[in-house]
C-alpha cells in the first residue's frame, strides 16, 4: 500500500518495507514470544495490502477560507503519528472502495446542504456489496431541516445516515448493512449495527473463522464465552450438535439472535452473563432467572470457544476454560494471550497456532490457539 499520508497519519504506525516486512517482523516477534508454550509451525494469515477496512472513524476539521477569510472548509482528519495536532487526509488507502469514493462526495454533499456546523465526525461501515452507514456526530441538536437535508443526501448518494449528538440519534434509513462472509465455500449473513463492534477486516475475519471450524473438534456441544453479536457461533452451530454462547451486551446479544435467524440456524441458545456470573450459575453458586429456561445438564459440552477483549480472561476464567477438553482461543492482544497461556499450559498442550494480520501497518495482530487437554483422546 502506497499512501502520501504515511509516516504522519497515527492510524498506520509501520510502513517502511513494504507490508512483507513488518508481516514477518509481527511473526517473528510471536514466535519468539509463544516459544515456551509451542514450538511448531504458526500459520500466517495475510491481510489484502490495501482497502481492507470496512469499519473506519474520522474527524471532522474546519477551517475558514483563505480566498475570502470567512465560510467553512471541511477536512477529514486523522491524529498525527507523533500526537502532534492532526494531519488533513484526502485519501485513505486502508479503507474499502466504496467508502474510499464515497468520501469526497459525502463532505462536498454536507458543504453544499450547509449541514457541517457543529459537526465533528464522520464514521463509516461498509459491507462488501458496498452498502454504507455513515455516523455523522454533531455538538448540537439535529432538528427536522437536518433530517430533510439528511434524507436528501442520504437518498442522492445510495448511502444510510445516523445523526448523533448528546442523548440523540436520527436514523435516515436503516442503521445497519448486512455482510455476508464466505466460510468453507458458504456464505453466511450478519447484520452489523452502526456504533457497535464488528471486525474491520473482512478478508481476515473469513479466514479467522474457517480457521477456527478447521480446527474445532466434531459432534458434540460447544460452550461459547464472549460471543459478541455470533461472528463465530453461527458457523459454528453447523458443526456442532449444540452451542451454549453467553456475551454480557445486551445489544451484541440481540444481534447475535437475529443473526441467527437470518442464517435459519436452531441450535443456539444465547445467554447474557458475564463469564463470572455464568460460572456461578454452571457450579450452583447463584441462580439467575436469564438461565431458567435453560437445562445445562442436556449439554454434553467438551469443547470450549473464548474470544475474549483486549484484557483477555482473567485467571477464574482460564481455570474455568481448563475444564474442558479442548480450547479454541482467539485473541486481539498477544501480551494478554501468553499471561493466559501461563495458566492453561498446566492443564493443556498448544497443539496449533496461528497469526492474523487484521490490521496491517500497525503493531496489532490477531492469534489463535487450540489446546488439548493433557493425556486426552481428544
Amino acid at each position: 500500500m502506497d499512501c502520501k499520508h504515511f509516516g504522519e497519519c497515527g492510524a498506520c504506525r509501520i510502513y517502511e518495507n513494504g507490508y512483507e516486512y513488518q508481516l514477518n517482523q509481527k511473526l517473528e516477534l510471536n514466535i519468539e514470544r509463544f516459544k515456551p508454550f509451542y514450538s511448531g509451525k504458526i500459520s500466517v494469515y495475510e491481510s489484502p495490502e490495501q482497502n481492507y477496512r470496512s469499519r473506519s472513524e474520522f474527524k471532522i476539521w474546519h477551517a475558514k477560507c483563505l480566498d475570502t477569510g470567512n465560510g467553512d472548509i471541511m477536512r477529514y482528519a486523522m491524529n498525527h503519528i507523533d500526537k502532534k495536532g492532526v494531519v488533513f487526509i484526502d485519501e485513505c488507502p486502508q479503507v474499502s472502495e466504496s467508502i474510499s469514493l464515497l468520501m469526497p462526495k459525502l463532505l462536498q454533499s454536507i458543504t453544499e446542504k450547509k449541514m457541517g456546523f457543529k459537526l465533528f465526525g464522520a464514521d463509516f461501515l461498509s459491507s462488501s456489496s458496498g452498502e454504507i452507514v455513515v455516523s455523522l456526530l454533531y455538538h448540537r441538536k439535529l432538528d427536522e431541516e437536518w433530517q430533510a437535508k439528511a434524507a436528501d443526501i442520504a437518498g442522492e448518494l445510495g448511502i444510510y445516515i445516523i445523526g448523533r449528538s448528546r442523548k440523540q440519534k436520527v436514523v435516515i434509513g436503516q442503521d445497519y448493512i448486512t455482510e455476508s462472509l464466505k466460510i468453507n465455500d458458504e456464505i453466511y449473513k450478519f447484520k452489523y449495527i452502526e456504533n457497535s463492534f464488528t471486525q474491520p477486516n473482512s478478508k481476515v475475519n473469513e479466514q479467522m473463522i474457517s480457521w477456527a471450524l478447521n480446527n474445532s473438534n466434531d459432534g458434540g456441544d460447544l460452550l461459547e464465552l464472549y460471543c459478541g453479536a455470533g461472528n463465530f457461533t453461527i458457523p459454528f452451530a453447523k458443526k456442532f450438535d449444540k452451542v451454549l454462547a453467553t456475551e454480557i451486551s445486551k445489544s451484541s446479544i440481540n444481534a447475535a439472535k437475529a443473526n441467527m435467524i437470518l442464517n435459519d440456524v436452531h441450535n443456539i441458545e444465547f445467554v447474557r452473563m458475564s463469564v463470572e456470573e455464568f460460572v456461578q450459575a454452571l457450579d450452583g453458586v447463584r441462580e439467575f432467572r436469564r438461565m431458567n429456561d435453560i437445562n445445562i445438564n442436556s449439554y454434553d459440552i467438551k469443547s470450549i470457544f473464548v474470544d475474549p477483549p483486549r484484557s483477555g480472561m482473567d485467571e477464574a476464567s482460564c481455570k474455568f476454560s481448563s475444564r474442558y477438553d479442548n480450547i479454541l482461543y482467539i485473541s486481539c492482544n498477544p501480551e494478554t494471550l501468553a499471561r493466559d497461556l501461563a495458566i492453561l499450559s498446566k492443564t493443556h498442550v498448544v497443539e496449533n497456532m496461528a497469526l492474523f494480520d487484521q490490521f496491517p501497518y500497525t503493531h496489532h495482530v490477531e492469534m489463535g490457539v487450540k489446546l488439548v487437554k493433557k493425556g486426552s483422546d481428544k
